[in-house]
């Protein structure tokens, strides 16, 4: 007996020192990757402090993977040519003169071509956006591109599925891609009809155990449309009841646009580029761009961001229009998770006399996230900006305004996750119609807003504050 008690402690004192001989070379590998201090201290923290749950959690969330490569490099230079050859770009230089950096930042950090006369239409709930979309779908004649972080077999997922398979039933070319986790909610059945109906629906980066690890972390957020070419859609609302009927929060109020003109082509290569990395292969041809005329003076880049580029196209971006701004920023996002340059640069801003106004919900669909926005505040309203609480449901848009010329609307919000581990899409138009036009729709919700002051602001309990400081440790894993 006492033999047994003996061996039983000794292999304990085995198992704990493997055990904590394992933490701690986790904590020196991920010193070793020299990453950013803000992200590496949360996972030392998580590591030292639950160690059992933190070696799981970074096993799954926390490893460095943004080397890895989703589509070949020389691939994607074949699928770039291949591009350039369908469809050309147009002058660069027609963006305005202030603007002239930022649109060659764009091309070469995120390939972003450049086109001028499209017509965009905007989308404020769901309802209207998905009865154009529908309408949209049954008019197609030759192909529909449709892909979604979330495509829930709900009410609405069920009427846009049965939109496709009466167009596949036609003989129209159906595609669509989801993402494997925003999606994984939804009974795989669901899209298994879409197949059996002549549609390829297909998942993106695929979870499945045990190479679940290097894939969760990097999922693709992105909400394209592309019906035969000429018409587009992007913005930030999925595929999902609650943007139609709202749910607990509310009414979700969002930003979906409707393209037509040239700028479509840039959602029809980021659809297809984004294909290409699923099965190798390059979808060409003039159908898919055709030719089409230029219908205003709208200019605009479409961007694609994610974790296979080699630069944090979207996260560079950003710190150019809110560093060169020269009279206003406007910014509505649910989740603001700025990284330090990014909260610099919004509190210099205001500092410096600059009209710095941030939209946030006053409640928000997802608990830590929330609490840790709120710890950026106090700072934000001390160095001038003015910070709206959205109480009329849950905002969940995503959107910056820089003065009067440039608006940016899209898939990521302002957050490190956007800025660094997901595929993202977003759209920048240089037009000053249009950017009044998105000023003046903030500006309405500006109504349905709570503004606080620096004074309320640090009146709120301490406990608050303190829980809020605590989860902002790990703003950059969240």
């Amino acid at each position: 007996m006492l033999a047994n008690i003996e061996i039983s402690s000794v292999l304990g004192v085995i198992f704990i020192g493997l055990y904590w001989f394992t933490v701690v070379g986790l904590v020196l590998l991920i010193l070793l990757e020299n990453r950013n201090p803000l992200k590496t201290i949360p996972w030392v923290i998580v590591l030292m402090l639950v160690p059992g749950i933190g070696l799981f959690v970074y096993y799954f969330f926390g490893r460095e993977n943004r080397h890895l490569r989703i589509i070949s490099r020389r691939l994607h230079k074949r699928f770039r040519k291949q591009m350039q050859i369908d469809v050309k770009s147009h002058n660069i230089h027609e963006v305005p003169t202030m603007f002239h950096p930022l649109a060659k930042l764009l091309k070469r950090s995120g390939y972003s071509a450049f086109f001028t006369g499209s017509d965009i239409t905007v989308f404020t709930n769901g309802k209207d956006k998905f009865d154009a979309l529908i309408k949209d779908i049954a008019a197609a004649k030759h192909h529909i591109h449709l892909q979604y972080y979330i495509f829930n077999d709900d009410n609405i997922g069920m009427a846009v599925r049965q939109a496709l398979i009466d167009k596949a039933a036609e003989g129209v070319i159906v595609r669509v891609i989801y993402d494997d986790v925003g999606s994984w909610d939804t009974k795989r059945e669901f899209f298994r009809q879409m197949e059996q109906a002549g549609i390829e629906a297909l998942p993106y980066l695929k979870v499945v155990f045990p190479l679940l690890a290097g894939k969760v972390n990097y999922r693709n957020h992105r909400k394209v449309v592309v019906i035969d070419g000429k018409i587009g859609y992007i913005g930030g609302m999925n595929i999902a009841d609650r943007y139609v009927t709202g749910n607990k929060l509310g009414d979700w109020r969002d930003t979906h646009c409707r393209i037509t003109g040239p700028g479509v082509y840039g959602l029809q290569g980021a659809f297809l580029l984004d294909l290409c990395a699923i099965n190798n292969n390059i979808i060409k041809g003039k159908e898919y761009y055709p030719a089409m005329e230029r219908h205003t003076d709208l200019k605009m880049q479409t961007i694609v961001s994610g974790p296979a580029n080699q630069w944090l196209t979207l996260l560079q971006a950003y710190m150019f229009c809110i560093t060169n701004a020269k009279k206003s920023i406007y910014i509505q996002t649910p989740y603001f998770l700025p990284t330090e340059a990014l909260n610099q640069a919004l509190s210099m801003a205001a500092l410096a006399g600059i009209d710095v106004r941030l939209m946030i919900p006053l409640h928000s669909d997802t608990r830590s996230a929330q609490l840790a926005t709120f710890s950026y505040i106090g700072k934000m309203l001390e160095s001038g900006v003015k910070v709206y609480l959205y109480d009329n449901g849950f905002m969940h848009s995503k959107l910056l305004i820089i003065d009067d010329i440039l608006t940016c609307f899209g898939s990521s919000n302002f957050d490190f996750r956007s800025f660094e581990h997901n595929f993202e899409i977003n759209a920048f138009v240089y037009q000053q119609d249009f950017t009044i036009k998105m000023k003046n729709l903030f500006r309405q919700d500006m109504t349905k807003c709570i503004e606080t002051s620096f004074p309320q602001w640090r009146k709120r309990a301490l406990s608050k504050r303190l829980l809020e400081s605590f989860m902002r440790l790990f703003a950059p894993l969240l």
